[in-house]
């Protein structure tokens, strides 16, 4: 095997502490022809979907990609702005405030960069961005407050893959979720708190999680009990009482069990067991996206308005406000506690490397 190396390496270049913030993916476009690859990429992930890898390229290939482009396209396109997909440009704008934070609070030799674990801009080619610009420590938040195995171990596994293939590995940090932290969690109530401010208060306050399989809890992923902590600690924040909130999971595919309750299925339930106004929010989205503007804030909007509920109120995630990039600002820094630079002489650096014969 032939490991990447730096060839032009010049002695003397100030060591950089690289920041690599990720997300999910999205597709370039809002098209069928857009959504192939990108679910092709998605749903061929061992991680994602758990199913004997013949049979589930079977089914994959055969059916679900000859049918689920044209579907998501549509949705897409719901959700699709003048700048893009919401995912990607939330991504920069959270990639540009954490940034401008970390060099005022830490200094300049600091690079903080995006990717997508699926999709562009991608894991790989970042990396090769932050390792040619001359990254010798790296830290890694996945933005996943809550650990789960088809998200952030995807990523952490995308990593190491690249990692794998390196002559010079850097020094390394990986934050593997952040779904008790006291900034975050104050951050998601103070949101809430705003939004009451704005449209006062409703009967019920639904925290909607994206699912997953009951198994994967039952084979011990920890994702349903972070999610279910992180409601504790909001509502505690909030000073809620148990009758007044409700945690609850969507987005699930296929047929076999996920995490309960389902949050649609809730919503459709809700107005005959009397509650006819409710707001929900997403604390386990860091950033505003199909999943939280189209299916949460139209089509369970949708059925709880069917179903006889009067007023619906989505509170939209995070995303790049001040409380948020602050939260997780402070989170990444104290991944930097140990790493602060001693005295460095470039000048000095490269003078003894030529002298031992370097050539630059």
């Amino acid at each position: 095997m032939s490991y990447r190396g730096t060839t032009d390496y010049e002695h003397g270049t100030p060591p950089l502490t690289g920041v690599l913030i990720t997300n999910l993916g999205t597709p370039q476009a809002p098209t069928a022809k857009a959504l192939r690859p990108y679910l092709k990429q998605f749903l061929s992930d061992p991680r994602v979907v758990e199913v004997p890898r013949l049979i589930w390229w079977l089914i994959l290939n055969g059916i679900i990609l000859n049918t689920r482009p044209k579907r998501s396209a549509e949705a897409y396109s719901e959700v699709w702005t003048d700048r893009g997909s919401p995912l990607l440009y939330h991504l920069m704008d959270q990639v540009s405030g954490i940034e401008e934070r970390l060099k005022s609070r830490v200094g300049q030799h600091i690079m903080v960069r995006g990717a997508m674990r699926y999709g562009n801009p991608s894991i790989p080619n970042v990396l090769e961005d932050l390792f040619s610009a001359g990254i010798q420590r790296l830290v890694v938040l996945p933005l996943y407050p809550q650990y789960a195995g088809p998200t952030t171990g995807s990523t952490f596994d995308e990593i190491a893959g690249d990692f794998v293939t390196r002559r010079w590995l850097p020094n390394f940090r990986f934050i593997a979720n952040y779904h008790d932290d006291p900034g975050y969690i104050a951050a998601v109530a103070a949101s809430i708190r705003q939004h009451w401010e704005q449209h006062g208060r409703a009967d019920k306050l639904i925290f909607s999680y994206h699912g997953s399989p009951q198994r994967y809890l039952q084979n011990g992923d920890p994702y349903h009990c972070q999610c279910h902590k992180t409601t504790r600690l909001v509502a505690e924040a909030l000073d809620l009482h148990p009758d007044h909130y409700l945690s609850t999971f969507q987005s699930r595919f296929g047929r076999e069990e996920w995490l309960k309750p389902y949050t649609d299925e809730t919503l459709k339930s809700l107005p005959e067991s009397g509650v006819k106004s409710l707001q929900i929010i997403c604390p386990g989205f860091s950033a505003d996206c199909l999943e939280t503007i189209e299916e949460i804030g139209m089509e369970n909007r949708d059925y709880f308005l069917e179903a006889g509920g009067t007023r619906y109120e989505y509170i939209p995630c995070l995303n790049a406000s001040d409380s948020h990039l602050d939260a997780l600002t402070d989170r990444i820094q104290r991944e930097l506690y140990g790493w602060e630079d001693g005295p460095y002489d470039p000048e000095k650096s490269r003078s003894e490397a030529l002298a031992l014969g370097a050539e630059r």
